[in-house]
């Protein structure tokens, strides 16, 4: 019996402390990872890639428009269709695929 109470002893002490050490590391894994996306140098490679993969979405769709003709869903050509008169009434500026409003 006395082992047994040692053992649940053991266990309780070892879940309180690592509780605590793993919240401490957690804390620090999240401010590290924040000041990383703070990173003026990643934000420009995060929104360069976005740009170019939004480019890249608008030539594939396209492409296969030609090939697969009126089989594309409605509310896709739709999506497209206004993307591409709202660029053209601003003068070729972005449009916001690919952005989060944070």
């Amino acid at each position: 019996m006395r082992y047994r109470l040692t053992f649940i002893a053991g266990v309780a002490l070892g879940y309180v402390l690592g509780t605590r050490a793993g919240r401490e590391r957690y804390e620090q894994l999240k401010k590290s990872a924040q000041r990383f996306a703070e990173n003026p140098a990643v934000r420009n490679a995060a929104e360069s890639a976005a740009h170019s993969g939004r480019d890249i979405a608008g030539k594939a769709y396209h492409s296969v428009s030609d090939k697969v003709g009126d089989k594309v869903p409605a509310s896709v050509a739709e999506r497209v269709r206004s993307l591409k008169e709202r660029s053209s009434q601003n003068g070729g500026a972005e449009d916001d695929w690919g952005t989060t409003n944070t």
